[in-house]
């Protein structure tokens, strides 16, 4: 059987080591800070301290994504090695990355007829598309082969929860996700917006809660009734921050207090540089297993 490669977005804001643990191959999306332009590697051209301290002073923050011909060499890199392709993209929801990458395996289709590129569009974002990564790396490891392992993830995608809030909300004015009167009001009276992305891979306001600790403690009881047998859950659990390790750390805790069966301890991940300089600093967001995501 021919082997295959798993493959990603540098948005999937796992770290270089888990990449490398994972044997994952991915393709870094652009950003530029100031007037330099750099690639999302991981916070090594940019450490996340870095990104949200010049975010802060002032310097403008721009991403771009993958182009065509950028996932043309990068899949045939991958097929001249002698593999076929399961590339996962980044949420269509937020991003025009999966139609990129949709194009690049067609124009390659032609000059490589004997190999596949599947192209999967995650409708996931940050750490919970890197915990999509991980199960199908589990998947892949156990013995999964390409076919069976894209039909899988098309099957279970939706049932992986993202549930994220912030405590600064000066990016989310900034970007228009928030209108410059309910960013103020919001920060006057530190009003933590609860969000997730739906079905759609979108990112959609759900709850406002006010304060940083009511927000920690929504997050775990959203994650009570929503997760894969509620207060028995046994799959991993992943949280993404920007800056804000004390209440990512926070939220874990409290989460491994009230989930006794996790499936080892709550991974914590940098929010990368390119959703980072969407979020600015003070997003923790969650990421677990569950019930299917409805509108």
């Amino acid at each position: 059987m021919r082997d295959y490669c798993l493959s990603c977005c540098s948005t999937a804001d796992l770290n270089e080591d888990r990449f490398k643990e994972m044997e994952i191959n991915y393709i870094p999306f652009h950003f530029t800070l100031g007037d330099t332009e750099y690639s999302d590697d991981c916070g090594k051209s940019v450490s996340p301290s870095e990104l949200y301290r010049r975010m802060l002073a002032g310097e403008d923050s721009k991403t771009s994504q993958v182009t065509v011909a950028e996932y043309i060499r990068y899949f045939e890199q991958i097929i001249k090695s002698g593999r076929d392709v399961l590339h996962v993209t980044l949420s269509s929801g937020i991003s025009g990355s999966y139609n990129s990458a949709c194009v690049a395996r067609d124009e390659l289709k032609y000059e490589y007829p004997d190999s596949n590129i599947y192209v999967i569009d995650s409708l996931a974002a940050s750490s919970g598309y890197g915990l999509l990564i991980d199960k199908m790396y589990e998947l892949k490891k156990g013995g999964m082969g390409l076919e069976e392992l894209v039909e899988w993830t098309e099957e279970n995608k939706l049932r992986l929860h993202h549930w994220f809030f912030s405590s600064d909300l000066t990016f989310f004015i900034k970007g228009g996700r928030v209108t410059k009167t309910a960013g103020f009001v919001g920060n006057v009276l530190n009003i933590c917006p609860m969000l997730n992305v739906d079905y759609e891979g979108k990112l959609i306001p759900r709850e406002k809660i006010r304060g940083t600790h009511k927000a920690i403690k929504r997050a775990v009881e959203l994650m009570e009734q929503h997760a894969e047998n509620g207060l028995d859950y046994d799959g991993k659990v992943y949280i993404s921050n920007s800056e804000c390790l004390e209440a990512a750390s926070a939220e874990a805790a409290l989460i491994e207090e009230r989930f006794t069966k996790l499936n080892g301890k709550v991974e914590i991940y940098p929010i990368g540089a390119v959703i980072g300089s969407h979020t600015g600093p003070g997003t923790v967001a969650l990421f677990f297993w569950g019930d299917k995501r409805q509108d």
